[in-house]
């Protein structure tokens, strides 16, 4: 069911990709940050901003993310520049700004099943 109260609300859903995406959006969150070090490119049903964690992989997959967390690894941003940039972005997405997902018109869906999920 969707979230009743405002603040932070603790989701028990799988831990997967789509799935925990999907249930996250049916639970009725916004805007979801997706961290991926293997460059999943899938699209939720609301915004989600993708956030790698490694250069090398933002390189390769450029129309896949959103932002590279990869540049306080390669010491180019302190940690404190690289969130202050991921705040700002975030504050673009939930005032309207497309996700690369969204430019690219990717939404998808994954249901999950009863029982065990790997």
């Amino acid at each position: 069911g969707q979230a009743k109260k405002h603040g932070l609300n603790l989701l028990c859903a799988p831990g997967n990709d789509m799935v925990s995406s999907t249930a996250l959006a049916a639970a009725g969150c916004h805007v979801i940050m997706f961290s991926t070090g293997r460059g999943t490119p899938f699209g939720a049903p609301v915004p989600t901003i993708k956030v790698f964690t490694n250069t090398a992989l933002s390189k390769r997959k450029p129309n896949w993310m959103d932002f590279n967390a990869g540049v306080i690894a390669d010491g180019d941003a302190t940690i404190d520049e690289a969130a202050k940039d991921l705040f700002d972005l975030v504050l673009k997405v939930s005032s309207g700004e497309k996700t690369s997902t969204e430019r690219r018109n990717c939404h998808e869906i994954s249901i999950w099943k009863d029982g065990v999920v790997l």
